[in-house]
């Protein structure tokens, strides 16, 4: 079992930046891969950036070089977000995926809101 829990939204005005953080425990020596997304009502929750034990990130187009994750030993993930904008107003989830003997489970933080305002 992994517990997430994410820390850091708020009310920022357009063009303003905001940093994500989601702090992970349990057994995260067996995370392999922890992420952000995001969902607005009606709507589905999409991927936004990702990074691998290895280092390796990856973004959604909508906020590439907006956008930058980072982690430290898969007890920590971030989301540094530049230049906000009002469709940015969302609900953020961390999500960490954990393998074990060849079964993966994915493990959610209970979200944070961000609200960017004109």
């Amino acid at each position: 079992q992994v517990h997430l829990v994410e820390s850091g939204g708020g009310l920022v005005r357009a063009g303003e930046s905001l940093k994500l953080s989601c702090a992970a425990s349990g057994s995260t020596f067996n995370v392999n891969w922890m992420g952000w997304y995001r969902q607005t009502p009606g709507n589905q929750r999409d991927l936004l950036a990702s990074v691998i034990s290895g280092g390796t990130t990856t973004y959604a187009d909508s906020v590439k070089g907006r956008f930058t994750v980072s982690g430290d030993n898969a007890k920590n993930v971030y989301l540094q977000m530049n230049s906000l904008k009002l469709e940015d107003t969302a609900v953020y989830y961390c999500a960490a995926n954990v393998k074990i003997g060849g079964v993966s489970n994915t493990y959610w933080g209970q979200g944070t809101q961000v609200t960017v305002s004109s």
